[in-house]
């Protein structure tokens, strides 16, 4: 994946301004510039937004973005700005022109999903229903809360979280079992904190941020109608400290073998008693489930011990807080006040909330992504640029074929099966061949909260009817609208939606060298997930399996170690340094993709010389290009928090941490010893 945080911004290619998020609530719909894309400059490059003063091997990211992150000022409404934000922007106003679009002839419980999608948007849309009600919405959810008298009742409780907004300290899903992806398998996973994570509860440097959550859970708390907020405020940051303790790091949760732990009922009954496992199988309708799987074993063991442990009325106003919290975007204002004011002001810096209308959006293009995305296909997708995009993959299958070959380090056998992994590789352009059928979903226009609950149920439920069913391999993950790519190891396959194929990443009458370094080099990291850390470990078929001899594996570590070390040393902020482990699979990604584009570039020429362009060379071009994708501009608090929870590195470091090892930039830019990007060849962390 690209990006961990979808969030949005202004028009693509326009200077981003300190504009309010108030400002920017216009009653009038997106004009027709408001939703074309903006071309980078004559060729596809903003030369003007480069600090040419500063030498390329002493700061690539500043020579070709300085200008540009210099001037920049991140909107009110957003922690992060950049080329991901300014294209999410454009797909988030296309969005809304879609729902607006919708709203104005939608019933009150439409029948068509293309009426459907402007109903919800409406719902959301009505702020004077939504205060009128209050916390009406909210009562049964919480009386059956308050009803529950056995921790057996919370457990079926808990067991209903994914069809509404009750909370689990246990994450659980529907998916594809990693040993035998033919089927279909139920999963269980560490779950039940409130703060981004276990570090935010056993950190001394996140003490303040603790204590300002306790006053947030006390103040959704007061604002539901629970009793005594103050005091089971106090309890449930206690009792989430105490789960903090025995869950995993992100870093462990990264390991595809050591995460892989089939279970039975009994065996769950016997490792990790205390939780009434059989009436949470029952309650989700799992029971006859093909077979299980625990993320965690000993996290999970030791959160069914706090749950046996703590007094039912503990658990009752945990459920309570966060049954709030998972509603309050969709309730009165003052829930919303609430919840932006910690995660968002406090949490990550940002000074003022988006419009009602992005939100209206992003929450109508999350539920029915599908819904949305095949009105957006149509009509902001051009056909022409799918079929540019199989020729680019063409090109860099045969690179990447290539690259395997010629590896130095890979035994022949490793290699027979690397180069069979890539050639099942499939990649999928734009959207789904099949749209999810919203048929059974009913939306109503005058009923929001009721309109959220029953989306989750209809995906959850559509989950849950399949478990017995044969694997739909042709399912996305990701909705056409959004800005982003990602690797599906199960699948052997990468899925690159309609929203990212547009600039800066992709654009047909740009200069090819530049599309190569943006939208290759995006394809090139997908692909080169299969082949990560992570990705490694599943073969051809897509099955989670050692295919790799145990040397050329030891040589695999020890160059994604020398890469995690160089990452450790960088600080996005003064005193926050990365995690070298936890942003391993991306950064060999990028490492993989930009190499890859270069390679792909070349072999277009077909042996003619590049073009020089503004003085510029094909290979310089390539790299500006990639550069360009991944400018941005983080809040500090933002990024103290990505830095703990994210495994892709800053936009800073996505661009030097990368170049700085491959061969091909230094001889593009004449970098030398003694710029400070330079690394001697046998420094420089090469995997693939």
């Amino acid at each position: 994946m690209l990006k961990s945080v979808l969030l949005a911004a202004a028009a693509v290619g326009v200077m981003a301004t300190g504009v309010s998020a108030a400002a920017q609530d216009k009653s009038t719909p997106p004009s027709r510039a408001e939703l074309t894309p903006q071309r980078f400059g004559t060729w596809g490059f903003d030369t003007g937004g480069r600090r040419t003063s500063v030498k390329p091997g002493d700061d690539f990211e500043a020579y070709a973005n300085g200008g540009y992150v210099d001037a920049l000022v991140i909107p009110a409404d957003k922690s992060t700005y950049g080329a991901f934000d300014l294209l999410g922007d454009l797909s988030q106003r296309q969005v809304r022109a879609i729902l607006e679009d919708s709203a104005r002839t939608a019933g009150e419980q439409p029948t068509a999903t293309s009426q459907k999608v402007g109903a919800f948007y409406r719902a959301f849309m009505d702020e004077a229903r939504i205060e009128q009600l209050g916390t009406t919405p909210l009562r049964n959810d919480l009386d059956a809360i308050r009803a529950e008298t056995t921790k057996t009742q919370a457990v079926a409780l808990m067991a209903s979280s994914g069809r509404g907004y009750q909370a689990s300290i246990i994450r659980a899903s529907v998916g594809v079992d990693d040993k035998n992806p033919d089927r279909y398998i139920f999963q269980m996973e560490q779950g039940g904190l409130g703060l981004p994570d276990r570090d935010y509860y056993l950190e001394a440097n996140f003490s303040e941020k603790l204590g300002l959550y306790r006053a947030y859970v006390r103040k959704m708390l007061e604002l539901g109608g629970w009793e005594h907020p103050a005091e089971s405020a106090a309890e449930i940051v206690d009792f989430e400290t105490a789960i903090a303790r025995v869950s995993w790091s992100r870093t462990e949760q990264r390991d595809p073998v050591k995460t892989y732990n089939p279970v039975t009922l009994a065996s769950l009954e016997h490792s990790a008693p205390g939780f009434d496992w059989k009436t949470y199988f029952d309650a989700w309708g799992v029971s006859d489930a093909p077979g299980y799987l625990v993320g965690e074993p000993s996290a999970l063991a030791g959160e069914a011990k706090l749950f046996a442990q703590a007094p039912l009325s503990t658990i009752q106003a945990w459920q309570a807080f966060h049954l709030i919290h998972n509603a309050a975007t969709l309730l009165p204002k003052a829930f919303v006040d609430a919840r932006f004011d910690f995660y968002g002001k406090t949490l990550s810096g940002q000074p003022e909330i988006e419009v009602r209308w992005k939100r209206g959006s992003d929450m109508v293009a999350g539920l029915m992504g599908e819904g949305v995305g095949e009105i957006y296909v149509a009509r902001y997708f051009p056909p022409e640029s799918k079929a540019k995009m199989t020729e680019l993959i063409g090109n860099l299958k045969a690179a990447f074929r290539a690259r395997i070959q010629n590896l130095d380090w890979m035994s022949p056998a490793t290699k027979t099966e690397a180069l069979k992994k890539l050639d099942a590789y499939r990649v999928m352009i734009g959207y789904p061949d099949r749209f999810k059928n919203y048929a059974p979903l009913v939306i109503k226009a005058s009923d929001l909260y009721g309109d959220v609950a029953r989306a989750k149920a209809f995906e959850t439920t559509r989950k849950l009817q399949r478990i017995h069913q044969p694997v739909d391999k042709y399912e996305w993950a990701m909705s056409p609208q959004a800005v982003n790519a990602y690797n599906q190891p199960l699948f052997n396959e990468v899925v690159f939606p309609a929203a990212i194929l547009q600039p800066p990443f992709f654009d047909p009458k740009a200069d090819m060298a530049v599309n190569y370094g943006a939208i290759v080099g995006v394809i090139g990291h997908e692909m080169t997930h299969g082949f990560d850390d992570q990705g490694r470990h599943y073969d051809s078929t897509g099955r989670l399996r050692d295919w790799w001899t145990a040397e050329d594996a030891a040589k695999f570590e020890a160059r994604a170690e020398r890469l995690g070390k160089q990452y450790d040393t960088y600080e996005p902020v003064p005193g926050t340094h990365l995690q070298g482990k936890l942003t391993m699979g991306e950064n060999i990604a990028d490492q993989g993709g930009v190499s890859l584009a270069l390679d792909a570039y070349h072999a277009s020429l077909h042996g003619r010389p590049a073009p020089v362009i503004d003085g510029l060379t094909g290979d310089q071009r390539v790299f500006l290009g990639w550069a360009q994708a991944f400018r941005e501009k983080n809040r500090e608090d933002f990024a103290r928090q990505m830095a703990v929870v994210d495994p892709h590195s800053p936009g800073r470091f996505r661009i030097n941490g990368v170049l700085r090892n491959i061969d091909g930039w230094y001889a593009a830019f004449d970098v030398k010893p003694g710029d400070k990007l330079y690394l001697p060849p046998e420094q420089r962390a090469k995997v693939w």
